[in-house]
């Protein structure tokens, strides 16, 4: 049996069963190599675990061509405006504007892929060593993103050579809003319990980042590809 948490899940190749159930998913049965199964997640609370306001940012992964593709649908707050610069190019500070950012963490060494998406197409890629410490920056994507007034999709694909060795922790989150109506949301937020006063989010948080594995997507008998960047 496979447990997933807060995620939804189902089998992408086999139209004719649906697996599909809203914070926990067990699923019984064995992944094989030849199986791809799509994950989806759904980020309904704030970061210090309060709910959202809103609909539900969703984040959708499954295998693409020499990567992993990402999908969002979100709301479309349209706060804070553009950032000025080119459409589907990097912006260093991205996380000032709207945006929507996922984490892949590989726990043991602390190292990390931050990859960050906005809705008028720029974008920011993120390697990371070590808690904050960025050692690349503003690597290339292939980003498609469309709008309207009250919401917006994008859809990306992470070459394998983004992500460090091992993966297996995942955290997602989306910002809006501007000054005293800025607000921060993660898909697994800092336990109510846990909060101290005056405490501020924090998207570093690597110890309330939850299990994940490419297992789950490509089978059991397939590893994560390696990475020359990482190797370097």
């Amino acid at each position: 049996m496979v447990a997933f948490q807060g995620m939804q899940v189902w089998n992408a190749r086999k139209s004719g069963r649906t697996l599909v159930q809203t914070n926990e998913c067990r699923v019984n049965r064995v992944l094989t190599a030849c199986e791809r199964w799509k994950m989806q997640f759904r980020i309904e609370h704030q970061w210090n675990s309060e709910p959202v306001a809103h609909e539900p940012v969703t984040i959708s992964l499954k295998p693409g061509d020499n990567g992993l593709q990402m999908d969002i649908n979100a709301p479309f707050f349209n706060d804070p405006l553009a950032p000025p610069g080119p459409t589907g190019q990097p912006f260093p500070g991205l996380w000032d504007y709207e945006v929507v950012e996922a984490f892949f963490l590989s726990s043991e060494k602390e190292q990390y892929l931050e990859v960050e998406i906005c809705p008028h197409g720029q974008h920011l890629v993120l390697l990371l060593s070590k808690r904050r410490h960025i050692w690349k920056e503003s690597l290339p994507l292939s980003v498609e993103v469309l709008k309207t007034d009250i919401k917006w999709e994008g859809s990306l694909l992470l070459p394998w050579d983004y992500f460090p060795p091992s993966v297996d922790r995942f955290n997602a989150y989306a910002i809006h809003g501007s000054d005293s109506k800025r607000t921060y949301e993660a898909l697994y937020p800092i336990p109510q319990d846990a909060l101290k006063e005056g405490q501020q989010p924090d998207f570093h948080r690597l110890e309330y980042f939850r299990p994940f594995s490419f297992c789950t997507l490509m089978g059991k008998k397939r590893k994560q590809p390696p990475s020359f960047l990482w190797k370097m």
